[in-house]
């Protein structure tokens, strides 16, 4: 076996298995066949694949319907800053209104996810074969992290009207100055000027890279969510 192709194998084990099974698993390729067709090109391929799969996953399971909002790992919450307007706002008996404004800013979440399969599978195509071994030698969310370097930019911008016009929409910016509205009876109570655009779309992108990150492991770790022949191969213990 060439050493060329010795060292994307070691990477795919390490990355793959457990300590204890990684040396028996080395020691134990063969000398030919089934390891000499494992190229760097078809190495890169089957993570690229193995990306797709995971990126495509985590939109599907983001963009639909309580994709956030009844994910309690990615539920978009009230800001920080309104904590003692929510709570006082919940002491006067109007709690529903809070919870109907957080149910709102997470149907806008929802509402934009699907935007990212594109923006997520551009960054996968210009992947070089040096990204590939950076992912494959680092830790279970290198991807992941790549991803964010990669496509934060783009997706803020590609989230940016979509969160705008779904909050309009199911009501978020009609909560939102109900809120304030409400809030600003109460005595002690101030409201400063606040993003809310802004703070919807970073809570989505947050949420939306948490559920990349998790899909991420699995195709690492479990062989079961290796759902294509070249994904078995690649990732193969």
């Amino acid at each position: 076996m060439k050493t060329s192709r010795v060292l994307p194998i070691v990477l795919i084990l390490l990355a793959a298995t457990p300590v204890a099974a990684q040396l028996d698993n080395i020691l134990r390729l063969p000398k030919s066949g089934a390891s000499a067709s494992l190229s760097d090109a078809k190495i890169g391929d089957g993570l690229k694949q193995a990306l797709q799969v995971g990126t495509e996953k985590a939109v599907g399971l983001t963009g639909k319907t309580d994709g956030y909002f009844a994910n309690a790992a990615i539920k978009i919450l009230m800001p920080e800053r309104f904590h003692m307007v929510e709570q006082g706002l919940r002491a006067v008996g109007q709690g529903a209104q809070v919870d109907e404004f957080v149910l709102s800013m997470n149907r806008a979440a929802e509402r934009a996810a699907p935007a990212a399969k594109n923006i997520f599978w551009n960054a996968i195509g210009a992947m070089s074969f040096d990204d590939a071994r950076r992912i494959l030698q680092g830790p279970s969310t290198a991807a992941t992290e790549y991803f964010k370097e990669k496509t934060t930019d783009k997706l803020e911008s590609a989230f940016g009207p979509v969160v705008s016009s779904a909050m309009n929409e199911v009501g978020v910016t009609r909560q939102y100055k109900q809120l304030v509205g409400s809030a600003q009876t109460l005595p002690f109570m101030s409201v400063e000027a606040f993003d809310l655009d802004h703070y919807v779309v970073g809570k989505a992108l947050d949420g939306l890279f948490h559920a990349v990150g998790e899909e991420e492991q699995k195709i690492r770790a479990n062989p079961t969510a290796r759902i294509t022949p070249l994904l078995k191969e690649v990732f193969a213990r």
